[in-house]
């Protein structure tokens, strides 16, 4: 069974149909890519997921339970994290304010994010507004991770980022994934998603258009879906 099942998912932004039945899953200890263009769903599946969009239809199943239509804080507390996109850390907070914030009991600690992260230690009384862009999406994983998440979502974590920070992001992805951690991610980074993740769904005009191993993915597919 798998840990996250999205099938036939349907979301809507007033009248305006966004989502058109999208299907995915992601097992236990895996990492999935949810891939497409820029305004193709991903985000908005994103959304659906977490709670902070509300499906009109479809269903949106973790861990054998329906969450399709439950409150975004009731979803957190079952075991999803969220890195969301554009970071969104809280800036008037310390950096230990921001981790503790959100804490729950598990493997996680700020001891080991800050063993992950050693710089957001330097930084720990700092608010989080002093931070660099890179410091601050440190911060947004960490802060997910000490919710003690089940299934990890990383929503576009390496945008806007200096090529050096970028990889240290995809080197905590790797970790995560040696861990055993699942995770959905959306990134644009094929250089450095493909051989990361285990199996990739791609999105167009919000409907699943492919999904399969990174094998799969041939030239054809990525120029028609992805523009590369």
């Amino acid at each position: 069974m798998s840990l996250l099942s999205v099938s036939g998912l349907e979301t809507f932004y007033g009248a305006s149909q966004a989502l058109f039945g999208i299907e995915l899953d992601v097992g236990e200890g895996e990492v999935v890519a949810l891939m497409g263009r820029n305004g193709m769903g991903k985000t908005t599946t994103i959304r659906s997921i977490m709670g902070l969009s509300r499906p009109r239809g479809g269903r949106v199943r973790f861990d054998g339970r329906e969450v399709a239509g439950m409150g975004a804080h009731h979803i957190a507390r079952l075991g999803i994290g969220l890195v969301p996109e554009g970071r969104r850390c809280f800036s008037n907070l310390t950096v230990h304010e921001n981790l503790v914030a959100a804490a729950r009991p598990g493997l996680w600690s700020e001891h080991r994010v800050v063993e992950l992260f050693p710089r957001l230690g330097e930084r720990r009384n700092q608010y989080a507004r002093s931070l660099s862009g890179g410091e601050q999406q440190m911060l947004a994983v960490g802060r997910a991770l000490m919710t003690n998440p089940r299934l990890l979502v990383v929503d576009e974590a390496t945008e806007g980022l200096a090529p050096i920070i970028r990889q240290d992001i995809w080197s905590v992805i790797r970790k995560l994934k040696a861990n055993g951690q699942s995770i959905l991610v959306v990134d644009k980074t094929l250089s450095e998603l493909l051989p990361t993740v285990d199996r990739c769904f791609i999105l167009e005009k919000g409907r699943t258009v492919h999904q399969g191993t990174s094998a799969t993915l041939t030239h054809e597919i990525l120029d028609r879906y992805l523009g590369v």
